[in-house]
């Protein structure tokens, strides 16, 4: 895994994480994410759950493209092999992906590895064993990019701040609204797709989420 951004060292994740919707217009989806970068983003991450193999990796490749114009961290959705093919930071796991161990030796020892967790601790706790870098719990609110997820609770990350020591990111229906009741549990970075992309204003959104951290 190559490092290809700076000060890798004092990377931290914590903030605004951004995650790309299944978007069929390539330069829409670059512009839209620039935005999101550009008002606070620290990571990005492709996901596209509808398009073929050779669209995700042209799309991923801009995004990463971009993510490396501005020195921050991109990640991709379940694809293990696509994150080594195109030199991605690292790679998101889903329930039915691979093991967090086996992801770690392929990618290897820099590669960031989230892990959904839903509304599991005990799941959260196996990640962290296993190696992972971050822990994602959600949908913390109805979704429709996940319409019939599990959802995780306020009580849920309240009781999971002591018990896990990597970092802790909160999916699934966060907006500027309900953004602030997540944060002042104490995790740290918030995953935001719909309210982020679809807002008039994206720059302003990120940002307004990205200093609620502050």
């Amino acid at each position: 895994m190559t490092t290809n951004w700076n000060m890798r060292d004092s990377f931290i994740i914590r903030g605004l994480y951004a995650i790309t919707p299944d978007m069929a217009d390539l330069n829409t989806l670059i512009q839209k994410t620039q935005s999101a970068i550009e008002g606070g983003a620290f990571m990005v991450q492709y996901r596209s759950k509808i398009h073929d193999h050779d669209v995700k990796i042209q799309q991923c490749a801009a995004i990463l493209r971009l993510c490396r114009e501005y020195e921050i961290p991109c990640i991709v959705n379940d694809d293990v092999d696509m994150c080594r093919i195109l030199e991605a930071d690292g790679v998101h796991l889903g329930e039915k992906d691979d093991n967090i161990a086996e992801v770690r030796r392929i990618l290897g020892e820099d590669a960031i590895i989230g892990s959904s967790c839903y509304d599991q601790l005990e799941r959260a706790k196996r990640a962290q064993k296993e190696g992972a870098s971050y822990v994602a719990f959600g949908a913390m609110y109805p979704t429709s990019t996940k319409p019939n997820a599990p959802r995780a609770t306020i009580g849920l990350l309240r009781e999971a701040k002591p018990q896990i020591q990597i970092p802790i990111v909160a999916i699934g229906g966060i907006t500027v609204n309900n953004a602030h009741d997540v944060i002042e549990t104490g995790i740290d970075a918030i995953a935001v797709i719909n309210s982020l992309y679809e807002s008039n204003s994206i720059k302003e959104t990120a940002e307004t989420l990205s200093q609620m951290f502050h």
